[in-house]
Order: structure tokens, then sequence, then C-alpha cells
């Protein structure tokens, strides 16, 4: 296995976060995942950088301003500090989809930017989401897409994913079970086929 920046990547709503329909507009409506603080800490604590890749279209329609998605952000990083772990940088789209922008998931502009950011290939870097878009920009920047069924599809039967998931997209309970896999094994690169 060739050097490589110890990275992991992040969705935010869904994965760390309690995903509503209804956007997170301040960080009263900001609710940690169970165990979604302590498992980036571990990561931390593992040696890898974790960086956040998350679609915020709320901003382009006027749901809440920048103020308040730092407000959010910032009331994030200091619950997340109290557990020991940290977020190197967040990465965001503010646009709709009808800006038709290169940042907004499924395209991959946000991890194209964070590999800028590093210097650095996202080549066999794992992405973790829990949507479909999440998956498909995963794919598309070349990281190893991980769903966790804790968001939008917490339905999803993990053995059977749906055709149009990329073919190699592992799947976790959360996020704690994707680091508990990823702590476990941190070698392995290849998913089990389908």
């Amino acid at each position: 296995m060739h050097a490589h920046l110890k990275l992991v990547i992040l969705d935010r709503d869904g994965t760390i976060n309690r995903a509503s329909d209804e956007f997170v507009k301040s960080p009263e409506e900001w609710h940690p995942l169970p165990g979604a603080l302590e498992a980036i800490s571990r990561l931390n604590h593992a040696g890898f950088h974790v960086v956040l890749a998350t679609n915020q279209s709320g901003l382009g329609r006027g749901l809440f301003d920048m103020a308040a998605l730092n407000a959010v952000h910032a009331h994030m990083l200091k619950t997340l500090g109290a557990f020991g772990g940290r977020i190197d940088a967040i990465f965001y789209c503010p646009h709709t989809a009808e800006e038709a922008c290169s940042c907004r998931k499924p395209a991959p502009g946000l991890l194209h930017q964070i590999a800028e950011r590093y210097g650095h290939s996202l080549s066999g870097v794992p992405y973790v989401g829990d949507s479909l878009r999440d998956m498909l920009a995963a794919q598309a920047a070349g990281c190893v897409p991980h769903l966790v069924l804790s968001g939008r599809h917490a339905m999803i039967d993990s053995a059977r994913l749906p055709p149009e998931f990329p073919s190699h997209t592992w799947v976790h309970a959360d996020l704690v079970a994707f680091v508990d896999h990823l702590l476990a094994d941190p070698i392995t690169v290849e998913p089990h086929s389908r």
C-alpha cells in the first residue's frame, strides 16, 4: 500500500448529526447522532485528518445566512472538542440544484477542492455519507464510497444496494460502525463485491 495522507472525508447531515427536511438552521437544531462525536475522536487519535464535505443549499435558498452556518459549525466543533475530537476543515456548497454548480454533490467539486487543499490524490480515501449523491461524488473523485444507514437511506437493505449505487460501495450502520471497520483493518482498500 502506497504511503498516503491519512484522511477521512465525511458528509454532515445524516452522518454526524440528525438530518432534517427543514434544514439545520441554528445550533439548537444540530443534534449529533449517537456515538458520532466519539467516532470522530477515535479517528483523530488513530492519526486521521477529518474533513467535512457538505451540501448546504439552505444558504442559496435564503433559509439561513453565513452567520447561522458558522454558528452551527462552531457549536459542532466545540461539542466535538469536548470528546477530544477535531475536524480540520469544512468544505460546503452553498448553491441550489438550479444553479448547476460543480461543487454540489453528486458533482465532485467539493472533493476536488479538498484534494487541492491537501495537495494529494483522493485515491483510496474513504468518503462517508448517507445518500446516493454522496456515493456518486465519492466515486467521481476517486474516493472509496462508504454509505451509512443513519440518515436518508436508513431503510436500505445493506446486503442489496440499489443498482444506481457505485458497485464498490461499503455499507455501515452508522459512523461508529464505519470507524470500527476502518480501525480494525485500515489496509483494506477493496470491498467485497456485491
